[in-house]
């Protein structure tokens, strides 16, 4: 067998076992269980009325079902942080919270889980989902 030959298989053998291996790191990272929240850890909680302007109104939006601005509101929130209380995927929704002067969504929100009109809770982020307050009456 010719070396140009042998090396040519070389590098094909090299791409197969990369590739495999890539495979199987990648199944290893996806394949990590969700933690939950620690039972012991609370989530801390923020009033209607302590709610940002924009934030007051779009909580009004969500418990009348709308109108939304946004196209995203409404949609599935897969709570990747798992910083809210674990759930089946579909359980939460996220909605835009307005921040003025901003020509795009921004970073606030509101997440809620249950049934869209009448949610079980719902939680306000300022932060982009890096914390959660749940929304208290």
């Amino acid at each position: 067998m010719a070396q140009k030959e042998k090396k040519k298989i070389a590098k094909h053998l090299l791409a197969v076992v990369s590739g495999i291996a890539l495979v199987f790191c990648t199944g290893l990272v996806q394949a990590r269980s969700p933690r939950s929240p620690s039972p012991d850890v609370s989530i801390a909680t923020i009033s209607v009325v302590e709610l940002p302007p924009q934030g007051r109104e779009t909580y009004k939006l969500i418990r009348q079902g709308g109108p939304f601005r946004y196209s995203k509101d409404g949609v599935v929130f897969g709570n990747r942080e798992r910083i809210l209380p674990r759930q089946p995927r579909g359980y939460y929704r996220e909605y835009t919270v307005e921040t003025s002067g901003l020509s795009h969504r921004g970073a606030r929100r509101i997440v809620c889980g249950g049934e869209p009109r009448t949610p079980d809770g719902c939680y306000y982020t300022s932060d982009h989902y890096a914390s959660f307050r749940k929304i208290v009456e």
